[in-house]
């Protein structure tokens, strides 16, 4: 059995999330269009007198305002309302309030995708993830991806088009096939589309590495890690088959001069392993010695023209890759949200994790808690009731400052004796 390495980590941060979470919302549409984070973050105490259905019922009422904004003449004042659309769905669970609205918000999104340019199209495509992970796995669900995927794909494909846009269009095309796929067909259209795009950093002829800008690197990040996102439900049947057409051509890519494209690379191979060794224990791929000499110098790569942050991650990254693929070692990290823990056992639950996590940000531990999908997908069981009779009481504001003022006192007793001359060894 492979063995386990436990890594303890904290609640998901904002800081994890994708970009636009600390960008402030707002709209030329309607003075009160801005405030949806204010009562997003206003969450209610006990003990305080605030209605929460009340508040419910404001917050639905400025969702509809943003949803009607998307629609406006005005790019700034659709990315404004996109924006605000965009963290509601993120920090909150809306399912029966989204679900009345699943067209209208659809529409917008695939209206934007058309006809608007690189953050409206990021925006929207991120919206549109949100709006089926807000729905879950289902009908509806399916109905909306089969709508949107040749627009995805279209875009995606699209040379002319913005990289931002298209790598939001990448990542709303894995995650959306990962949720609502039809068939496995399907599956593997979207991950052939999705490697016409980040194949073109593989080593060219002569064996150099092509050089790209940020943006068209990161767009081939999003491109590989929503392939490896639906590597991550290949059938067992056809792992062999993927193993042979892809495993050898990955390692190209290692050679990168994004340090995002490096790891992500490293982890897919890693994840390769981890998926051809479930159905045999003693599975090495070609030139394996090749390889890991090649990871050795990323896991202890310390060139100064690097940047230091960037070659922390990268060092950490590959050494977890080189346990696995040299002594068959899986990863195991325990996430804590809430009152609960979530444990990533291997590279498929982490690569699912970290999916989710990119498109939920700061509101990954909300919808942990609360959505039923996200909670079937990683074994959590019903959410658990975080209000009501059944619920512990939480402390209100008086009663946790009270025991805050007697423990410091009781601290302050034992450190006085502790320090009392009269007690010193002489």
């Amino acid at each position: 059995m492979p063995r386990r390495k436990v890594r303890k980590k904290g609640a998901a941060r904002g800081g994890d999330s994708s970009e636009g979470d600390t960008e402030e919302t707002g709209s030329i549409v309607s003075s009160h269009l801005s405030e949806p984070d204010s009562i997003l973050e206003e969450e209610p105490q006990q003990g305080d007198n605030v209605d929460e259905t009340d508040a419910q019922d404001v917050l639905e009422e400025k969702i509809k305002e943003l949803i009607d904004g998307t629609t406006q003449k005005s790019a700034n004042g659709r990315k404004d309302c996109l924006e605000g659309l965009k963290k509601a769905l993120a920090r909150k669970v809306l399912t029966d309030f989204i679900e009345n609205r699943k067209v209208t918000i659809s529409d917008c999104v695939e209206r934007c995708i058309k006809k608007g340019k690189s953050d409206e199209q990021a925006l929207a495509a991120s919206v549109g993830t949100l709006l089926l992970i807000q729905l879950g796995a289902g009908d509806d669900s399916e109905g909306i991806f089969n709508d949107l995927r040749h627009l995805l794909k279209t875009t995606l494909l699209d040379k002319t088009a913005a990289p931002k846009g298209r790598a939001s269009c990448a990542l709303f095309l894995g995650l959306g096939c990962f949720l609502a796929a039809e068939d496995y067909e399907t599956v593997m259209e979207c991950m052939t589309a999705l490697e016409h795009v980040f194949s073109l950093s593989y080593l060219k002829g002569d064996g150099t590495a092509p050089s790209h800008t940020p943006a068209i690197a990161a767009l081939h990040c999003a491109a590989l890690s929503a392939w490896t996102l639906l590597l991550s439900i290949a059938p067992p049947s056809r792992v062999p088959q993927l193993v042979d057409s892809h495993l050898g051509k990955l390692p190209s890519l290692l050679h990168s001069d994004d340090v995002s494209l490096r790891i992500e690379a490293g982890e897919s191979i890693a994840m390769f392993h981890e998926l051809a060794r479930e159905q045999n224990e003693d599975f090495d791929m070609e030139n394996v010695e090749e390889l890991v000499v090649t990871l050795r110098g990323l896991a202890t790569d310390s060139n100064k023209y690097r940047a230091k942050k960037d070659r922390r991650q990268q060092r950490s990254s590959f050494r977890d890759i080189i346990r696995t693929i040299q002594e068959n070692e899986i990863p195991h990290e325990i996430i804590k949200f809430g009152p609960e823990i979530l444990e990533l056992d291997g590279w498929v639950k982490k690569r699912q994790y970290v999916a989710f996590r990119e498109v939920l940000g700061s509101g990954t531990n909300i919808h942990l808690q609360e959505n039923v999908l996200l909670r079937d997908i990683f074994g959590l069981g019903a959410p658990i009731i975080m209000s009501g009779p059944g619920a512990p009481k939480k402390a209100n504001r008086f009663e946790r400052h009270h025991y805050n003022s007697q423990a410091f006192k009781a601290r302050t007793k034992v450190r006085s004796k502790q320090r009392d001359k009269r007690t010193a060894v002489l």
